[in-house]
């Protein structure tokens, strides 16, 4: 490893753990998982960041696989919710009903909901309506639940990981900005290569079925995303965030004429925090002690392009968030000058 050095040596020891912790994850995914490793790559980033995840891709494309193998390789619990038009938000986070006992006295108990898990995954999230989208929201920012007057707590770590389809919009309701700025990385996935895709057909057509093993558990887990949190960032790196974070926004005095002309709102405080973050975690599991500018940079896309509004001569001209970010980091948008 080279960079910056910690004092504490037991940090230094968990850094070289975390990467070997990595590298054994991204093994047993890769058993079950054919491709998709900057999709994986990211969402091991986020994890250890204790950031949720909404991944973007049409069907086939093993998103919910991919979740469910991830959560088999870090031995934590896994729920899954077909989010419906129908879908109440007490089917996420849980009801009241009342009971009662041998002498007839009533009483209220709490039915726990699927939330109460270490992985949940809210498949086409946007399937269902914005009452229901917003039970997350609680529980994605505070880990708790209110219900009946009572808080609950959630169970460490947490993490949501959406699903979305692209392409079929008829009968959906996209998420609103502060649901989506809930989300640390929106991840986009890709058809597989030709080869890829050979090897997926093999795979997934014979008789038997390869299965993830555990390498990992939630204390571990925990103890890393407390690693991460105490790893240095320059305050060139830090600097850099904020300054790409506000690029973003059209009232800036440092916003390009092209965000000026496309963009309705930017990226908002959150965006900063995410983008240190995650070039700590990023930085960390490659093997280097601290952050830089080039981490920042790498996550730039997934932390900043569901945090962009566009405006309808974007629209018309067919100008994407995704395609503001990239503008952004080609004309160097944070680097100050």
């Amino acid at each position: 490893m080279s960079g910056i050095e910690w004092r504490d040596e037991q940090d230094v020891q968990q850094a070289g753990e975390l990467v070997r912790a990595r590298a054994a994850i991204r093994e047993q995914i890769a058993r079950v998982i054919v491709g998709q490793e900057s999709v994986v790559e990211e969402l091991l980033t986020s994890l250890f960041t204790g950031g949720h995840c909404l991944l973007i891709g049409v069907p086939g494309l093993a998103k919910t696989l991919l979740v469910a193998t991830l959560a088999q390789a870090v031995r934590l619990s896994f729920n899954r919710v077909q989010f419906t038009p129908d879908l109440m938000p007490s089917d996420i986070t849980g009801t009241e009903v009342l009971e009662e006992d041998a002498d007839r006295r009533r009483s209220f108990r709490f039915l726990r909901g699927p939330v109460f898990t270490n992985v949940l995954l809210a498949d086409e999230i946007n399937r269902t309506s914005l009452k229901t989208q917003a039970a997350l929201l609680q529980a994605m920012q505070e880990y708790q639940v209110s219900a009946g007057g009572q808080t609950h707590a959630l169970e460490r770590p947490f993490f949501v990981l959406a699903t979305q389809n692209p392409i079929e919009q008829e009968g959906t309701y996209p998420l609103p900005e502060a649901q989506l700025d809930r989300f640390m990385f929106s991840v986009y996935l890709d058809y597989p290569s030709f080869e890829e895709e050979v090897r997926v057909v093999g795979a997934t057509t014979a008789a038997a079925t390869a299965v993830a093993t555990p390498v990992l558990d939630a204390e571990r887990i925990l103890a890393f995303q407390g690693l991460v949190r105490r790893a240095p960032a320059a305050p060139s790196v830090v600097e850099y965030a904020v300054r790409l974070a506000q690029a973003s926004r059209p009232a800036s005095a440092g916003a390009p004429k092209f965000v000026r002309d496309y963009v309705s709102w930017g990226a908002g405080p959150r965006a900063s925090q995410y983008l240190v973050l995650g070039a700590k975690a990023r930085a960390l599991l490659a093997g280097r002690y601290a952050a830089s500018i080039e981490d920042v940079r790498a996550l730039a896309p997934a932390v900043l392009q569901h945090r962009i509004l566009t405006n309808f001569t974007a629209e018309a001209e067919g100008i994407s968030p995704r395609e503001i970010v990239r503008r952004l980091l080609e004309t160097n948008a944070g680097d100050g000058r």
